[in-house]
């Protein structure tokens, strides 16, 4: 099944000459669902030119129908039933094919699979670049892997040959012990006759005897020999198997789990399951082989004791082998779409689990039912140490019971939760300075099923990435940050849910970073000067260090990330880097995504830069001292000394603001702006984000519109209908003109913040400009 797994993969003209492959002589869709049957089958073993074959290729195609006809069987659901008829089908179309010619069927596919392992082969090295020869670390491991289940295959093989082996000899062995106790009860029954007649016979039957005893007791020394072999060799296998086990789970399951972590702080998808389910299945399916093998020696054991410690040797190896089992089932019981980490209480909310190895262990036959419950911190530790935790959960989630579903297109056996709903949650006891929005919680899925016809139980259980529980909004900035810490910071094999109080700084520039660029829906992240920016936010001490090395060793706490205020401010670190996120979401990514907007920095840095370009040009940048605000900054004259220059800066805007109108509008409004800093021409790259203009007037009405000014810039205009924006230069008193009435309440406070009741006053002016009629306000009075 490997080679299809990667065949599935190939794209463009690779995929089309594999598609090519298939058609009326063998439809595409019995190589997929008997994709592990037909790679499983010895076909280089049967010789074409050789008429004597034919009848290895008859029982090949012959168990070839059996197969398509053993999953058409097993096909239910609307879904199913067609595929049933297609399958019933396929099986009678191939039948008609080839009965006559199996050894053509023996060909077609043999055709088929080395094509397909030579695009794999070909898309392999092309994909390694033009050394072409050296493997990637991933391809190396799943080389290992691949190469390690080819051991396994055969070492199974080899003991399941040394198994019939060892029946059939001691089937012999019990055949002769029979013979032999036949001939003594022959001596016995000469007891009666005469002395002459019984001496000859007695003679011969004795020597038969002796000669089977003889026999009996070297080949019981064989059988136990053979036995005592067995063992050995199952002890390899099951040494294998466990190895073989640990690289998949511990490694590989483990890898994609944190992939899967990473994915909630904005990394790369985990990927698939499909590889790592068929690697589980196989291992799965070999482990019950060998699992099989050791129950039929110890029936041998029973069947025919013999002196030595081959009981003990063979409860000690079912043991062992149970443990390997148990494991994989109990490890491969996983989430594969996680619950919202973040989680609101009132509101609908969505997840996934799956058993990996559900479909080859027939657990579907009796499909079993999943329930969940939201635990605490404390109650997941003490799962994970099986204490009891008497059933308690910490709150009650409704729409939480859900029975796993089989898939047979896929082959994968999960439980899809739609609609689940938290209703209450249980809150412990805090710690010091902890707020509710540090306070983890976990969704616990657990479910019981059987394997073997009841042979063995399972009680499964798994826990999801720990979730921060809110009632309402205004607390989802402060959730995010206790999940991105965790994301980015836990380490494989947790106590739940510890992480670490201090981080070095550039761990979290990564996934300050990978977060950001997730939101951006872009390449686009956080360059190195924004990094030395955001650094200086965070470290207001160590503003002289311009230089991303200077922090390499410098650690960040937990409080100084989203605890502790910044300095003469009423925000954390967190809080205002996920203000800024947010507004660049919701308003402007393209502008990011562009290069049009510098965003990281300060007053001082864009004053520098500006006052060495021409006048009239203009950065923006976010706002120090408002959460999700941005602010133009552009140089231009004193109006107030001849031949001075100034750098100004206009009050930040929000949310808020571009829900009315739109930076790229803003920006066309104001005409003193001219060039994006360095040097590019304004309407170069804001002019396709523009509002088109509004129509002619209809029956007699015209549209009023907002416009923005800034009144030191602005020139007169009768009875303008504008937005009123302030503007303060960074290194001067603002120079008040008499163009326009001065406002009784200014935006921009004496330290230039910014003023949300301010805000809505202007709002508010601009609504009333708006509800006035309109002859009074575009029309010169009748004569």
């Amino acid at each position: 099944m490997a080679m299809w797994i990667q065949a599935q993969q190939l794209q463009g003209e690779a995929l089309h000459q594999m598609q090519a492959l298939y058609g009326q002589h063998f439809p595409i869709e019995v190589r997929h669902y008997l994709a592990q049957w037909i790679e499983s089958q010895l076909w280089d073993s049967v010789e074409l030119d050789n008429p004597a074959e034919e009848a290895k290729a008859k029982h090949l195609l012959d168990s070839l129908m059996a197969e398509l006809q053993r999953k058409a069987q097993h096909q239910v659901g609307e879904d199913g039933f067609l595929l049933k008829i297609k399958l019933g089908h396929y099986a009678t179309q191939l039948k008609g094919t080839y009965d006559r010619c199996p050894l053509e069927l023996v060909r077609c596919i043999k055709h088929i699979l080395h094509s397909e392992q030579r695009l794999v082969q070909e898309a392999t090295n092309a994909s390694c670049g033009s050394a072409g020869q050296a493997l990637d670390s991933l391809s190396q491991r799943h080389q290992q892997i691949n190469q390690a289940f080819e051991e396994l295959r055969l070492a199974t093989q080899e003991s399941e040959n040394e198994l019939r082996k060892l029946q059939h000899s001691q089937e012999y062995f019990i055949i002769q012990y029979q013979e032999n106790h036949r001939i003594q009860a022959q001596i016995n029954n000469l007891a009666s006759l005469p002395l002459a007649e019984r001496t000859p016979r007695e003679t011969t039957l004795q020597s038969k005897r002796a000669t089977v005893e003889a026999w009996l007791t070297r080949e019981a020394s064989t059988l136990q020999k053979y036995r005592l072999d067995l063992s050995e060799q199952h002890q390899k296998t099951v040494n294998l198997l466990r190895k073989q086990q640990t690289l998949i789970l511990d490694e590989e399951l483990i890898q994609w789990k944190r992939r899967q972590q990473l994915a909630g702080n904005g990394g790369p998808a985990e990927g698939g399951l499909d590889v790592l389910q068929s690697w589980c299945e196989k291992l799965a399916d070999m482990i019950w082989q060998n699992r099989q093998q050791i129950r039929r020696c110890e029936h041998l054991t029973q069947q025919l004791p013999l002196p030595g410690p081959m009981e003990e040797l063979l409860s000690k190896l079912n043991s062992e082998i149970t443990d390997v089992i148990s494991a994989l089932v109990t490890s491969t019981f996983i989430i594969e779409k996680q619950p919202p980490q973040v989680l609101k209480t009132q509101t609908k909310f969505a997840a996934t689990v799956r058993l990996l190895v559900g479909g080859k262990l027939n657990v579907h036959m009796n499909p079993p039912q999943v329930k969940a419950v939201i635990v605490s911190e404390q109650q997941a530790k003490a799962l994970l140490k099986n204490e009891s935790t008497r059933n308690d959960s910490s709150g009650e989630i409704l729409n939480n019971n859900c029975v796993m579903e089989y898939h047979q297109a896929t082959g994968t056996l999960s439980a899809h939760f739609r609609n689940m709903s938290l209703k209450r949650i249980k809150r412990s006891d805090r710690r010091g300075a902890e707020s509710v929005t540090e306070e983890k919680f976990t969704v616990l899925f657990e479910s019981q099923f059987s394997v073997g016809g009841n042979e063995l139980v399972f009680h499964v259980k798994t826990l999801s990435l720990p979730v921060v529980v809110i009632v309402h909004g205004s607390q989802d900035n402060n959730a995010t940050a206790t999940v991105l810490w965790d994301n980015a910071f836990a380490e494989p094999g947790r106590v739940p849910f510890m992480v670490p109080d201090k981080v070095l700084w550039p761990q979290l520039c990564e996934a300050l970073d990978m977060k950001y660029k997730a939101e951006m829906h872009s390449g686009r992240g956080l360059a190195e000067d924004n990094l030395v920016f955001l650094a200086q936010k965070a470290f207001p001490s160590n503003n002289n260090n311009p230089h991303p090395e200077d922090y390499s060793g410098v650690t960040i706490s937990w409080s100084q990330f989203n605890r502790e205020s910044l300095p003469g401010r009423n925000f954390t670190f967190w809080q205002w880097f996920d203000g800024v996120v947010e507004l660049m979401k919701k308003h402007l990514k393209p502008h990011w995504n562009d290069g049009a907007i510098m965003g990281f920095v300060n007053k001082q840095q864009a004053q520098d830069m500006l006052l060495s370009k021409p006048n009239g040009t203009f950065l923006l940048r976010f706002s120090d001292s408002e959460i999700g605000g941005i602010t133009i900054a552009w140089v231009a004259e004193n109006p107030n000394k001849t031949g001075e220059r100034l750098v100004w800066n206009l009050l930040p805007y929000t949310t808020k603001d571009f829900s009315i109108r739109s930076l790229a509008d803003r920006i066309s409004d104001l005409n003193h702006l001219l060039f994006l800093y360095p040097d590019r021409p304004k309407d170069e790259v804001f002019a396709k984000y523009y509002t088109p203009p509004l129509s002619k007037a209809v029956d007699g009405y015209v549209k009023p519109q907002i416009k923005q000014v800034v009144p030191e810039f602005t020139t007169p205009n009768p009875e303008p209908v504008y937005m009123e924006q302030a503007a303060s230069p960074t290194i001067s008193n603002t120079t008040t003109f008499n163009i326009f009435p001065p406002m009784s309440d200014p935006m921009l406070d004496a330290d230039g913040d910014f003023d949300l009741d301010d805000t809505m006053d202007v709002a508010r002016h601009v609504e009333e400009l708006l509800r006035r009629p309109m002859v009074n306000q575009w029309s010169s009075p009748q004569p």
